[in-house]
């Protein structure tokens, strides 16, 4: 087993990630989970790892704030769209980039970081204990991870509804290896036992798309993009909906204080 490079799909992960509803929904909820995280970390500029960052656009908007960013992946392709993104936004010199695995960044780090940004990667690693273990090392005492993962109990739900039976009679394996679709779904209870065996404390959950992955077409006017957010705020952080979502954020915090705060 191996860690999934993006240079294969690059475009298709751009297009389908990021340009569609689904995008602004997770997009959406991210910003609102960071607004939260990020004013308690210091009053000065944050050191922030995005590992496995992909295009940067979550981590671009904390650049555009003056914070200072490393952004690592191994896809070269992937960095070349980051680093363009970042031009185009004109945060470029608040950016850095590295063609590296996050198991790696510490090789490449001066000293601990205030905030990791971890989304939608840890469905993609082989050894997922140790990419948790080696990113709470990164981090400063004190200092918070932004950890996104692909729910195995939402990628349930859907295919139920689907009615795609096979599908889980074969415990969801993936018949094509070229596809968006994670190799390794994460149940959220060993996510959150892994996390605390690192020694992070769970401080915050949300859902990401708890409902509008199952929505019927609606009668009469479709739903706006807008709506469809408003909704998902709503409900993302109350149960049995968050444990539902087809991503599962979670706020993890490295107990201890930075002595200048």
């Amino acid at each position: 087993m191996q860690d999934r490079n993006f240079d294969d799909l690059a475009d298709k992960f751009s297009q389908n990630i990021y340009g569609t509803t689904k995008g602004k929904i997770r997009q959406a909820i991210l910003r609102d989970e960071l607004e939260k995280i990020v004013p308690g970390l210091s009053p000065h500029p944050l050191s922030v790892l995005d590992a496995g960052g992909g295009v940067g656009q979550v981590s671009s908007g904390l650049a555009a704030q003056g914070h200072q960013v490393l952004l690592c992946d191994l896809s070269a392709e992937m960095l070349r769209r980051a680093a363009e993104n970042a031009l185009a936004q004109g945060v470029s010199h608040n950016m850095q980039f590295r063609q590296i695995s996050a198991q790696q960044v510490g090789e490449h780090l001066d000293k601990p970081v205030d905030l990791v940004l971890f989304h939608a990667v840890l469905e993609w690693v082989a050894e997922p204990e140790k990419v948790l273990k080696a990113l709470f090392d990164l981090l400063r005492p004190g200092g918070v991870m932004s950890l996104m993962f692909y729910n195995l109990h939402g990628l349930t739900l859907r295919t139920l509804t689907l009615g795609n039976f096979g599908y889980l009679r074969t415990n969801l394996t993936k018949r094509k290896k070229r596809t968006l679709s994670p190799d390794y779904p994460r149940d959220p209870e060993q996510v959150y036992r892994w996390l605390e065996a690192c020694g992070f404390v769970i401080e915050q959950r949300a859902g990401i798309r708890v409902f509008s992955d199952y929505m019927k077409p609606p009668k009469g006017e479709p739903k706006s993009d807008d709506e469809i957010i408003e909704m998902e705020r709503r409900y993302c952080r109350q149960e049995p909906f968050l444990s539902l979502g087809r991503y599962i954020h979670v706020t993890a915090r490295k107990p201890g204080q930075k002595d200048e705060l």
